[in-house]
């Protein structure tokens, strides 16, 4: 028999199963991986977790889902629904920061069960004595279970089922109270635990809502000509907040080195003075723990960001572990780096480019385990002088097993902080960072731009399971990406991608004072990158030049901090707009999000044609709030401050992309 019973379950012992625990619980949303990973939430927010859950029979079943955070013994217990075929969910509020744990329980509701058939005999006027005496046992032992006063009751109520009358027992078997009652005291003995405690990590908030903000520190001098400090940069502090975004993400801020150093547009050989790119990392005045000399001392750094925590934004340090040839890793661990036959270092290559200011670090090295001490070492450096928001450059060029342990250890030390990755790969590489523990990524969002690429790429974002793996952050441009609509569009399509970005993802960000002021000239036809590039020189910027989207950039902001609805990505439907009956519109797209508790919803329609004015017919869902078809609603433009009343589920909109080239409405539905 023991033989036997192992082979039927070979993960089970005699002492840990039970096989009067017949409840089936499998098909676990969000598992990752078999659990190997976390699913991600975000603190005080919603996570919906499903489950098949079943019974052999047609008895009824109680289900709940158990969340703790991991190391603690007590479980918070959040009931679960079946909303069909044997499908059971629950919504949890993700709590504190840190890594969580979750699984799901469920038994055989015997009262419940009993409750529901006795309430068919009476329908079928059957002698029910019996089945009364039944279910006062099973309230007697609910009495067993229950605090004193609510055991009181119960025997009472076991009491008048028990009473000579059918009448009365009835009405006592069948009272709502006593049901409560049985359902505070379940009896879980015979519960089955489905296999595995999944993890869940929490982030802070910043994960899923955030602006950012990306700017050069060299450029922010007020002296023509002179290179930017971090004392500049507070000068800045209220101007960036002054549009909206909580986080200013900085490139490199570290010494630059000067062998091999790039000049203006990328050129091979730089003139003297020319700074260099600030990627190439590292010169006899330091590497990765180092400031820019010319950027100032530490004291001036830490002033800087607590200047802009001051105003509620968090500076984001960019992390790029590759090396200049000055960097002192070269010389002090140069087993870290690989080398060619004739002994030069290997240098940054993607044939045909090359990028010899650049060496990158081996992953292979037989000393890797002091280099991924160094490297987390980095990161702990940063966080003991205030950052705690990291852009990792070509993450995905770098061991995953190294970010896993990484983020894992850091996060264990810092649960605040939080991962960008800039890993513009393959899908599944950038799913596989999400798993290994980045907070957001970037995306394809830049080269998604007709409405049915956009549509379907956020739809793949928001479907099962990447949702719970990896947080889009959607930028419209990057230092190293001028995308051929924003060189051809003008300034209405520099609105367009803006509305797209920040109202589509709860995550976005811009490379600026490029962005607002509408940089679009690339160094020649075909190229997806900026003339005069700030990677390689030191730019002026007239931040109030004529043309900017300054005020539209600041009002958009202000529009997503206000609406509840927008601080998630997966909330959003798409709908339907025709140009005429039956055909879907090509350049008008629309889209809806809601809050958790629908108390907020916010419909966006944008023009994707910057040339031409388009109009169309517009369905609006009301069906998804329970509403009929003819319900009448009113919308607020949140740009324009304009009320409408709207009568029914098709309504027309226009929009002018010289004027404004997207509606956000704030939707009331009465």
């Amino acid at each position: 028999m023991q033989n036997t019973f192992l082979r039927a379950f070979p993960d089970c012992t005699s002492q840990q199963f039970d096989g009067r625990s017949r409840v089936v619980i499998e098909n676990v949303l969000p598992e990752i991986d078999g659990g190997c990973f976390p699913a991600k939430g975000v603190e005080g927010q919603k996570v919906r977790v499903e489950a098949d859950v079943f019974v052999d029979g047609a008895d009824m079943l109680r289900t709940e889902l158990l969340v703790r955070l991991q190391g603690e013994s007590e479980w918070d217990i959040f009931p679960m629904e079946e909303s069909g075929n044997d499908r059971w969910s629950a919504a949890l509020t993700a709590g504190s920061v840190g890594m969580h744990e979750y699984t799901i329980r469920a038994w055989v509701d015997h009262f419940g069960t009993w409750r529901r058939g006795l309430g068919k005999k009476v329908d079928a006027k059957q002698d029910v004595r019996l089945d009364l005496e039944i279910g006062a046992l099973l309230v007697d032992a609910a009495a067993v279970r229950a605090s004193s006063p609510d055991a009181k009751k119960l025997k009472s109520f076991a009491a008048a089922m028990r009473a000579k009358g059918r009448g009365k027992g009835v009405v006592a078997a069948l009272d709502s109270d006593l049901l409560l009652l049985v359902e505070k005291y379940p009896d879980r003995s015979l519960a089955s635990v489905y296999e595995k405690n999944l993890p869940l990590h929490v982030d802070r908030k910043k994960a899923g809502f955030s602006a950012w903000y990306e700017f050069f520190p060299r450029s922010w001098s007020s002296v023509p000509g002179k290179h930017g400090t971090f004392r500049d940069c507070m000068e800045a502090v209220p101007f960036i907040a002054g549009m909206g975004f909580d986080v200013i993400y900085l490139p490199p801020v570290h010494p630059i080195g000067t062998t091999k150093r790039k000049g203006k547009n990328n050129a091979l050989v730089a003139q003297p003075g020319e700074p260099g790119s600030c990627w190439a990392i590292g010169s006899p005045e330091g590497g990765h723990k180092s400031l820019h000399p010319e950027l100032g001392t530490m004291e001036d750094f830490t002033a800087f960001v607590a200047a802009a925590e001051a105003e509620g934004i968090s500076v984001a340090l960019d992390i790029a572990f590759q090396c200049s040839p000055d960097h002192p890793w070269v010389k002090e661990h140069p087993d870290w780096f690989r080398w060619r036959p004739d002994g030069t270092v290997q240098f940054a290559e993607n044939p045909p480019k090359k990028y010899e200011d650049i060496l990158p670090i081996d992953f292979e090295t037989a000393d890797w385990q002091n280099l991924w001490t160094e490297l987390k070492s980095v990161f702990l450096f940063w966080i003991d002088k205030g950052v705690t928001i990291f852009r990792v450059d070509n993450p995905h060029t770098k061991a995953f097993g190294f970010w896993q342990w990484a983020i894992a250890s850091i996060q264990e030390e810092c649960p605040e902080a939080l991962f960008l990755a800039e890993a513009f790969t393959r899908p599944k590489l950038m799913a596989r960072l999400g798993k290994a523990g980045f907070s957001q990524s970037y995306s394809y969002f830049t080269w998604r731009n007709t409405k049915e690429e956009l549509q379907e790429y956020v739809e793949e974002l928001t479907s099962e399971p990447l949702r719970h793996i990896m947080r889009a952050n959607f930028w419209p441009n990057t230092p190293d990406i001028l995308h051929e609509e924003l060189q051809t569009g003008g300034r209405p399509k520099f609105i367009i991608r803006l509305i797209l970005a920040a109202t589509l993802s709860s995550n976005y960000g811009m490379y600026g004072p490029a962005y607002e002021l509408c940089e679009h000239l690339p160094p020649a036809p075909g190229k997806e990158e900026y003339l005069d590039s700030e990677k390689y020189e030191i730019r002026e910027w007239d931040l109030d030049r004529p043309g900017n989207i300054r005020a539209e950039i600041t009002r958009i902001n202000r529009i997503r901090r206000d609406n509840p609805a927008m601080h998630e990505t997966a909330n959003i439907s798409f709908v339907r707009i025709e140009d005429s009956p039956g055909h879907e519109h090509e350049w008008l797209m629309g889209y809806v999000k809601r809050s958790a508790d629908d108390s907020n919803v916010v419909l966006t329609v944008v023009n994707l044609d910057h040339r031409r004015v388009r109009s169309g017919w517009m369905r609006f869902p009301l069906e998804q709030f329970g509403l009929s078809h003819e319900h009448s609603f009113s919308v607020e433009d949140l740009f324009s401050g304009m009320k409408y009343e709207w009568n029914g589920e098709w309504n027309f909109v226009e929009l002018n992309p010289a004027t404004m080239p997207a509606h956000i409405f704030r939707v009331t539905l009465g």
